[in-house]
């Protein structure tokens, strides 16, 4: 199944490569492409990997060890909603 990335979700993955290139640029460089590449081989082969998400109608799935949690949902395609850590207030406009 395709995945889609909305452009809030995309702006969220470089907010956090920008938040941890502040000490570390090729850490930061190196987690967002894992989130990214992770995100699309787990997703796209098995869409109901998450959770229910808090906001009906969407999914949620914790990206092994790591502290981000992709919310989505799934129509003809999976739709990349937010990319969110999970110590930050869960964000209202889904």
């Amino acid at each position: 199944m395709e995945v889609a990335w909305t452009i809030s979700s995309l702006t969220d993955l470089d907010h956090i490569q920008d938040f941890i290139a502040r000490d570390n640029p090729a850490a930061a460089f190196k987690l967002a492409a894992d989130i990214f590449r992770r995100t699309e081989m787990v997703l796209n082969s098995n869409p109901d990997v998450g959770r229910q998400g808090r906001v009906a109608g969407t999914r949620e799935w914790i990206i092994p060890g790591t502290s981000y949690i992709i919310a989505y949902r799934v129509r003809t395609r999976i739709e990349i909603l937010a990319v969110v850590h999970g110590a930050r207030e869960w964000p209202a406009g889904l």
